[in-house]
């Protein structure tokens, strides 16, 4: 049962990230990078930096995932991703800042429903990181 957890939690996670790196290479970065410049946390060479790289990283991160291999590493940085995103989304939040969160494009607004999506994704990534330090892996 631990095993088809790991391989949904792998399959969820992998599709995700891969969907939301899709959603931000289809429109050109500046647009990207107008979103997380929104935020006020990063300089402007940070932002630029982040919008060129960050999903490239995404679309790195949701491959491998899918494919299963380097899990122990794999699932701490979908872990430390999805939790440094929520923790920006929250500060937005609570600063009452009205932008878009910038997850899967730039139309969707920073919200009670994004935050618990993102949220739900986290303790997904975190379980699948325990899961796997834990050795319930495929094949073991």
């Amino acid at each position: 049962m631990r095993r088809v957890a790991l391989i949904v939690l792998r399959a969820v996670l992998g599709a995700v990230f891969l969907y939301a790196a899709y959603t931000k290479l289809r429109d050109p970065w500046p647009l990207f990078a107008a979103s997380i410049d929104a935020y006020r946390v990063l300089p402007e060479w940070a932002v630029v930096a982040v919008a060129r790289t960050l999903p490239w990283l995404e679309l790195a991160l949701g491959a491998v995932l899918l494919i299963g291999v380097w899990l122990r590493y794999t699932s701490v940085a979908a872990a430390a991703m999805l939790g440094v995103f929520l923790v920006l989304m929250i500060s937005a939040y609570v600063r009452g800042l009205e932008i878009s969160c910038a997850c899967f494009g730039p139309d969707e607004a920073i919200g009670p429903k994004s935050l618990a999506r993102d949220t739900l994704l986290a303790a997904m990534a975190i379980g699948l990181a325990v899961m796997v330090r834990r050795g319930v892996a495929v094949g073991r």
